[in-house]
């Protein structure tokens, strides 16, 4: 048996003169929780339907539980699948909305009973069988649609932006409910979105797409901490850019001339001296101190430009020799706006990213 449950091997799609999927391949685990994020229109919906066989895709093939799908019909392909407008029938009650699978499939009354039952109780949602979706909340409503996509036991969820149409408060809590049912059960689950911060918290892995291809896949932790493209490091949380040139490259470090100041960083493959790069770091991991002594390894000088409040935390716009770096502080460390300081940037924080890559998963 292979490991994969999901295989997407070299797809494309197109629509007319737009190539909405170019040479995705993606393979999802066994048990495994992955989500597709990226901006509208970056082809993760497009990727998510040929799964589902709603899209036939114009180039490659799709694997489900190791067998050869593209050209079966959806209905034969023991998916589950959330919606983000719920997609409830309002004029029946939720038994009956859960239930709607299970007649389509001609099951028993009896067996079809038993499993709505089943269903419910998973998505917590016992004594709410004759009320209409118009007598839920939100969240009971999405509970409802998932009960739905588990309730004739698929391989796989599907889940197309599920939260997208609920508060924040009630979005926060629907994330740790969906990812505990999926452990609980421990089926393989696809998630689309476009919130960052949603596909980290749910999240065994990310693939993370722009323009038609997958950019990166890895874990939340791989993701952020060793984005593979500027779009990744940009998308993915708050960015420093700094432009860079290599001076040398050394077994444990990699030598960089900013803004004519030295800064080493960690070793990066496909680097040479010379060659101009991009040095990135998150805002939070950049370190201030008044301009006073001697500067230290990997500290560079600059002026506070602006300064903003957060209440735990300041957000400074630092003016290094004419490019802004951005840096966020904890509440109690303060700078004036125009003072000059010096501007640490932590040699294991720091990352080496080449422009020039732009889309590496083929």
């Amino acid at each position: 048996m292979s490991d994969w449950m999901i295989e997407l091997v070299d797809i494309t799609k197109r629509y007319g003169n737009i190539v909405a999927n170019d040479h995705v391949t993606l393979r999802i685990r066994r048990g495994e929780l992955m989500t597709l994020l990226g901006p509208s229109g970056c082809g993760k919906t497009t990727a998510l339907r040929c799964i589902t066989g709603q899209n036939i895709p114009d180039e490659g093939r799709v694997f489900i539980d190791g067998k050869d799908v593209t050209d079966v019909p959806t209905h034969r392909r023991e998916l589950g699948m959330v919606f983000q407008n719920f997609a409830l029938f309002p004029h029946m009650t939720v038994f009956e909305n859960v239930e709607f699978p299970l007649m389509i499939r001609r099951m028993d009354k009896s067996e079809r009973a038993k499993l709505v039952r089943d269903a419910l109780k998973l998505v917590r949602l016992e004594g709410y069988e004759k009320h209409y979706p118009r007598q839920l909340s939100g969240g009971q409503q999405q509970r409802v649609g998932l009960a739905r996509a588990l309730v004739y036991r698929p391989k796989v969820l599907l889940l197309d932006e599920p939260l997208s149409n609920l508060d924040a408060k009630l979005r926060e809590e629907m994330r740790f409910e969906i990812k505990d049912l999926q452990q609980r059960l421990g089926i393989t689950a696809v998630y689309v979105t476009h919130d960052q911060e949603e596909a980290l918290a749910l999240s065994d892995r990310v693939a993370v797409m722009n323009k038609g291809c997958v950019q990166q896949v890895g874990t939340p932790a791989e993701i952020y901490d060793h984005p593979a493209t500027k779009f990744v490091a940009d998308f993915i949380g708050l960015s420093d850019f700094i432009p860079a040139k290599v001076v040398a490259v050394e077994p444990e470090r990699v030598v960089l001339d900013v803004q004519g100041e030295r800064i080493a960083a960690p070793p990066s493959e496909s680097v040479s001296p010379g060659l101009d790069v991009l040095l990135f770091i998150r805002p939070n991991d950049v370190r201030l101190r008044a301009a006073e002594g001697d500067r230290q390894p990997n500290e560079i000088a600059g002026v506070i430009a602006k300064s903003t409040y957060l209440g735990d935390k300041f957000d400074y716009r630092v003016d290094v020799h004419g490019v802004e770096v951005r840096v966020q502080t904890h509440g109690a460390e303060r700078f004036d706006n125009g003072q000059a300081v010096y501007v640490y940037l932590p040699h294991e924080r720091c990352r080496i990213i080449l422009e020039s890559l732009v889309c590496p998963v083929r």
